[in-house]
């Protein structure tokens, strides 16, 4: 069963999933509904999942997002751009996957965000979510709930995975912030490496 985390929570990849090569963080979200007398069935929204490489130091060192959807290294990959939401409750819309023994070395932490590209807020978007799985086994290991907690927000820092001594943690963040992109989101997005 996966465990729950919540805002600040984390968990030991070497605990939960011994010996995972390749984990699948994924990112789901439902349609917004119409606003208005006029306005009937369902609102897509194109919201953005990026995954950024820093070192010990903070500094970038590479960015895996629907303009980029593979790392230098080739060890993180971007399986697409999910441009309107829906699908089934527990599907991720967007899935970015994760080689942990390939990252390059000097990489020391992972930072998952996701945007809203159109700017649309993350008020009333149903069964948002993020997911770590173990995509070696398609089992799933974590789940973080992001639905009720989006207000008026355009950009959340969503999680991170940190490579310990003992081995990669995962650490659900939860920071909100605005813009259509992760670079719009780096003063945020700085203050969850440290």
């Amino acid at each position: 069963m996966a465990i729950s985390l919540k805002k600040g929570q984390g968990i030991s990849l070497a605990k939960e999933a011994p010996g995972m090569q390749v984990a699948m963080l994924g990112a789901g979200w439902g349609m917004k509904k119409g606003k208005g007398f006029f306005s009937m069935g369902k609102k897509e929204v194109d919201l953005d999942a990026s995954c950024l490489l820093f070192d010990a130091d903070g500094n970038m060192l590479d960015e895996v997002w629907f303009q980029q959807l593979r790392s230098k290294d080739g060890a993180i990959q971007h399986t697409g751009d999910d441009r309107q939401g829906g699908g089934d409750e527990d599907d991720p819309n967007e899935e970015i996957r994760v080689n942990l023994d390939k990252i390059n070395p000097a990489a020391k932490t992972l930072v998952f965000t996701i945007n809203s590209f159109t700017g649309e807020s993350f008020d009333g978007i149903p069964n948002a979510f993020c997911v770590l799985n173990n995509a070696d086994s398609g089992v799933e290991i974590a789940r973080y709930n992001l639905s009720n907690e989006g207000g008026e927000w355009t950009a959340l820092v969503i999680a991170k995975l940190v490579r310990g001594s003992k081995g990669w943690e995962f650490y659900a963040i939860g920071e909100w912030g605005n813009g259509r992109t992760f670079k719009d989101l780096m003063p945020v997005i700085k203050k969850t490496v440290q």
